[in-house]
């Protein structure tokens, strides 16, 4: 795990749309906003920074090489059950 690789995914324009996507699909009001919102949450997901790094060890002779494209690396089942679980957890205090 590395914070530096989180953060990359954090920022992966790539990575926001399909995590946007996703919080669409799942429907989540307001999917754009809440992606923004929860970036450095959903890219700290447990194994993405991991998969991450190894990817670009693997591509790294391709500077245009973009691992939040490549749906190998982390795949739609992975930000589904990552979405899910964030949308599922209760709010602190009963929604209060």
């Amino acid at each position: 795990m590395s914070y530096l690789g989180q953060s990359a995914i954090a920022e992966n324009r790539s990575m926001t749309a399909r995590v946007a996507q996703c919080a669409a699909e799942q429907q989540v009001e307001n999917p754009d906003a809440w992606t923004s919102t929860n970036r450095r949450t959903w890219a700290a997901a447990p194994g993405w920074a991991d998969a991450w790094a190894s990817s670009l060890a693997l591509h790294e002779d391709n500077p245009s090489y973009d691992p939040g494209a490549d749906e190998a690396v982390i795949t739609d089942p992975m930000i589904l059950g990552q979405v899910q679980a964030m949308i599922l957890e209760p709010t602190p205090n009963g929604g209060e």
